[in-house]
């Protein structure tokens, strides 16, 4: 059967048709997005707010760790003060620290007796101070522990020396207190100058505080949910049910077989699960970590909702959708046989707008004015923000064509995937250009470090020849490079190898030249340390007193302070000392380091220059004697021509004695340093070594001491340098084989009775020999 039927019919039919089935099918699509949107968006909720209240706590922690850690910092000064000074200072700025903080139940350090007083010897033994309130009162005391030896959890804490969150317990620490609280103590350990154990600063906070903190803890419109907290061993450091602090979290609360929630926590890491209950009894959990100091040992906050309770708006929603779906849907068919004769007309002047952006003309001239009040108008106005955007897209791409990087854009939606994409490219642009900037600084700074290596290397060129000018201009020239305010370079005095010392040769300070002595010891302060440790030393808090920089508007502390050791190699050869009102960057430290390692090679050359210097002249003096004595020489030479054959027939018989004695024994020769100046050859074939990897090497290179034996070491060669003979049974060790060798030590004596160098004469040891020496206890390794 044909119906026939009009146009306007036929468009009436098809879309109360079309949209019946599109609205329903989107209503229904909708609700049921809707449903999933809402249960995820709570999750969410409840996620974001976990985060929120554990980046709140982890705060709070972090700061009672900070003090803790500024405190033990600040305590690792403890060797400059005698033991009762410094617990007196100690204890008085607990006093003006622990009030500050409401959150510390107990303020509490303790000290190894063996580090604060050298007349204590035992490996155990400490001073521990606290600061505690009890009943809102702050209270202090100060006791002796460990006395008969450290207790288990003490030595934890000393073995581990590093920060720590400890255990949760009941007021484990505490003495004379009215009151047992649950809690934890955030430890920092006071360690030495080389890094051991001293003692430890702890804090004591107690869980009430965090008790009340979560009861706060409330997510609107969510009925049910609670908060909890975790410590690292996960146990229940706060919850709303009491009955369950210090108590562990079960492993599995979910209907997984294979899950185990104890190790998804130590992935430190936010999270949420499904805790199950029974089949009726379901809560959301979400879990974000607290993160304490440096410990690797975070804590947790968990937020739970019963899952009905988030389900419940969703579907309360989800029905709502419905009945709105299906009225709007009975409005829908009755609307249609309205907009029907409005269709046409607004229909080609779409059709046409559409075809003139088919063709890529885009104007503002081309947006409609349709006021049908129905969806063509909507249709319209959808085309003309459409247009609009696009000429926006347009004028964007253009500014930024013209690299206005920072002109703004605003998508249309966040389904604008054209206005994404713009501003893709934008971001693409901008980090293109920053990362050209910041290669161009990089550049700038190698830049400025080759000119000035290059201004340096010109400046140590011209002034090789005078150490004294040289480190004047060097400091002066080095001050101004850095637009710093003082400097100074110290030199290594070893001309006496037992006084060995460092001497200011050259400071400069605001274009004024200081000349003053000034002897600094090894190790003495921190231009003695930097001498001993041979490391480059940058402080930014510089100790009060140190030094002071005058200018016209008095006298301050410098902001930094760099002290850098002029080396070669492993040699010191003095430190360069500069102080600033501005910060060093790492580059400009780079660049001092630098410049030292080539003043070090040219202060070294000069050295040798020196010692050069004075040998020529040395020289000169004897070919003047020589001069003098030559007509006596000549007088002597029928006396010399004399005893010509008889002294070639003895250096005959002397060159076959020294060869059968290079034969027979080992021989070395060792100066007064203490280093090997040369060796024969029958010794270096029994240990396989080569003249090169022997001459210059030290005389206890690959020894090893006990206490005792470095003071016997010391005292065998200040008797050969004091030109006493020394005999002495020596063990060598090398390439897996073991010699015992009976050595002689003879001072060799210049014509002034000084002695020039040592000659070791060794031989061998029978295998009875070594045994006798391995019983004797007299056994070290050596050359």
């Amino acid at each position: 059967m044909n119906i026939q039927m009009k146009l306007k019919q036929k468009i009436q039919m098809l879309l109360i048709f079309i949209s019946a089935v599109i609205y329903l099918v989107a209503i229904g699509y909708i609700s049921i997005n809707a449903r999933q949107s809402s249960y995820r968006d709570t999750q969410e909720l409840v996620d974001t707010r976990v985060n929120s209240f554990a980046n709140q706590i982890e705060g709070r922690m972090n700061r009672n760790m900070a003090v803790a850690r500024t405190l033990a910092l600040s305590f690792s000064n403890y060797n400059y003060m005698p033991m009762d000074r410094w617990l007196t200072f100690a204890n008085q700025v607990y006093e003006d620290v622990f009030p500050e903080y409401n959150d510390f139940y107990n303020l509490w350090d303790s000290w190894e007796l063996s580090v604060i007083d050298t007349s204590y010897n035992k490996p155990y033994g400490r001073i521990v101070n606290e600061h505690f309130r009890d009943q809102g009162i702050i209270q202090t005391s100060q006791s002796k522990r460990s006395m008969d030896g450290d207790n288990e959890l003490y030595k934890e804490i000393k073995q581990a020396n590093k920060e720590l969150v400890f255990p949760l317990y009941f007021d484990l620490f505490a003495e004379g207190k009215s009151e047992r609280k649950l809690m934890t103590s955030l430890l920092v350990p006071i360690r030495q100058p080389d890094g051991a154990y001293a003692g430890v600063i702890g804090i004591d906070i107690t869980m009430d505080r965090f008790q009340e903190m979560l009861s706060n803890v409330e997510i609107k419109g969510l009925d049910g949910s609670q908060a909890f907290m975790l410590s690292h061993q996960w146990k229940y450091a706060a919850h709303p049910d009491t009955s369950l602090l210090n108590e562990k979290i079960v492993k599995n609360p979910t209907s997984r077989k294979a899950f185990n929630l104890h190790d998804k926590l130590a992935e430190d890491r936010a999270f949420s699960i499904i805790h199950k209950e029974n089949e009726y009894n379901k809560d959301y959990v979400s879990y974000a970590p607290i993160r304490i100091g440096k410990t690797g040992t975070p804590w947790y906050l968990g937020i739970s909702v019963p899952v009905d309770n988030i389900m419940k708006e969703a579907d309360r929603n989800f029905i709502i959708s419905l009945i709105v779906g299906l009225v709007g849907l009975i409005i829908l068919s009755g609307v249609v046989f309205y907009i029907t004769r409005g269709i046409t007309n607004p229909i080609e002047k779409v059709t046409e707008v559409l075809k003139q952006m088919a063709r890529g003309r885009i104007s503002n001239d081309m947006k409609l004015s349709i006021q049908t009040g129905d969806e063509i108008e909507e249709m319209g106005n959808a085309l003309n923000t459409s247009i609009e955007g696009l000429n926006k897209k347009n004028d964007f791409a253009s500014h930024l064509g013209h690299g206005e990087l920072d002109y703004q854009y605003h998508m249309l939606s966040q389904e604008d995937e054209l206005g994404r994409s713009l501003l893709e490219m934008r971001d693409s642009l901008k980090k293109a250009r920053e990362e050209e900037e910041k290669r161009r600084e990089e550049e700038k700074k190698r830049q400025w470090t080759n000119e000035g290596l290059n201004q340096f290397a010109d400046l140590l060129r011209q002034n090789s020849d005078n150490l004294s000018r040289l480190t004047d201009e060097l400091i002066k020239k080095l001050v101004h490079y850095l637009e710093a305010n003082q400097g100074g370079i110290f030199l290594m005095n070893d001309q006496d190898e037992n006084d060995r010392h460092l001497e200011l040769y050259s400071a400069f300070a605001f274009d004024r030249k200081k000349h003053h002595e000034k002897r600094i010891e090894l190790g003495d302060g921190l231009v003695g340390t930097c001498a001993i440790e041979g490391e480059t030393i940058y402080l930014e808090e510089i100790p009060q007193d140190y030094i002071e920089i005058t200018s016209g508007l008095g006298d301050a502390n410098p902001d930094s302070l760099v002290i850098v050791p002029i080396k070669l190699e492993e040699t010191i050869y003095g430190i360069i000392e500069i102080a600033s009102f501005h910060t060093f960057e790492q580059y400009q430290i780079d660049f001092i380091e630098r410049v030292a390692e080539s003043i070090a090679s040219t202060i070294s050359s000069v050295k040798v220059n020196m010692r050069t210097q004075k040998l020529l002249e040395q020289s000169e003096q004897q070919a003047q004697e020589l001069s003098a004595q030559e007509e006596e020489m000549r007088q002597n030479m029928e006396e010399l021509k004399a005893t010509q054959e008889e002294a070639g027939r003895q250096k005959t018989e002397l060159e076959g004695l020294v060869n059968a004695f290079h034969r027979a024994i080992y021989v070395v020769e060792y100066d007064t340093e203490e280093k090997i100046t040369d060796i024969n050859d029958r010794y270096l074939t029994l240990l396989g070594l080569s003249r090169q990897d022997v001459i210059g090497t030290h005389h206890s290179y690959k020894m090893k001491f006990t206490e005792e034996q470095k003071k016997e070491y010391q005292q065998f060669w200040d008797d050969l340098r004091a030109g006493k003979v020394r005999q002495q049974t020596n063990k060598v060790e090398h390439n897996g084989k073991t010699y015992v060798f009976a050595e002689t030590y003879t001072p060799i004596l210049n014509g002034g009775e000084k002695v020039e160098k040592i000659l070791k004469m060794a031989i061998e040891a029978s295998e009875f020999n070594l045994k006798d020496y391995i019983c004797q206890g007299q056994g070290r390794t050596g050359n």
